[in-house]
């Protein structure tokens, strides 16, 4: 489970990579492929905020619960809730653009970098803090068990997977030729 945790990091953090260098083209005046962010942002909402968080969260319920303590890690949740958060404001102000509203270049910008600070923010620490916590206290037998508490929250990804998902053929198109 803590594999394909970071597995999800990594693909994430091809994410933010392009969502990088689309905020410096935007901010150095160059255009850019606003449907191709929001498919990231809608990516991010529909796969790392309704599968990859929650299953953060039931991991993280577990490790608590194991040293004997109620869920005290209120720092995870509340990192992930401040991930929804910047996600909406950010898809609200590409939707607005992408429906002919003007809303400034810096605003865009300013969403953008913000979105990306968090998200890195958030995977450093939990790649740095959380997940060496739980590979030092929950057991090999204790992760078939939280396979199966995960169980209904594990779903293929629906960008990086090899399934015939078309959600984001494009997105998928442009990470495939940008390798």
């Amino acid at each position: 489970m803590l594999a394909r945790l970071m597995h999800d990091h990594k693909h994430i953090g091809i994410l933010l990579k392009i969502l990088k260098t689309k905020h410096i083209k935007l901010a150095a005046g160059e255009g850019i492929n606003y449907n191709l962010v929001r498919d990231i942002v809608e990516y991010m909402q529909s796969y790392a905020e309704h599968s990859h968080h929650p299953l953060e969260e039931v991991i993280s319920e577990f490790y608590w619960n194991k040293l004997g303590r109620a869920h005290i890690n209120e720092t995870l949740t509340s990192e992930h809730k401040k991930l929804v958060d910047a996600s909406a404001s950010l898809m609200a102000t590409l939707n607005l653009i992408l429906s002919d509203v003007v809303v400034s270049k810096e605003q865009l910008v300013s969403d953008l970098v913000s979105y990306v600070d968090i998200q890195q923010s958030h995977m450093d620490f939990e790649e740095s803090t959380v997940f060496p916590k739980w590979e030092n206290v929950i057991t090999e037998a204790d992760w078939q068990t939280v396979v199966q508490m995960c169980d209904a929250r594990l779903i293929d990804d629906p960008l990086f997977s090899e399934s015939d998902n078309v959600l984001f053929e494009e997105l998928k198109e442009y990470i495939e030729a940008d390798e």
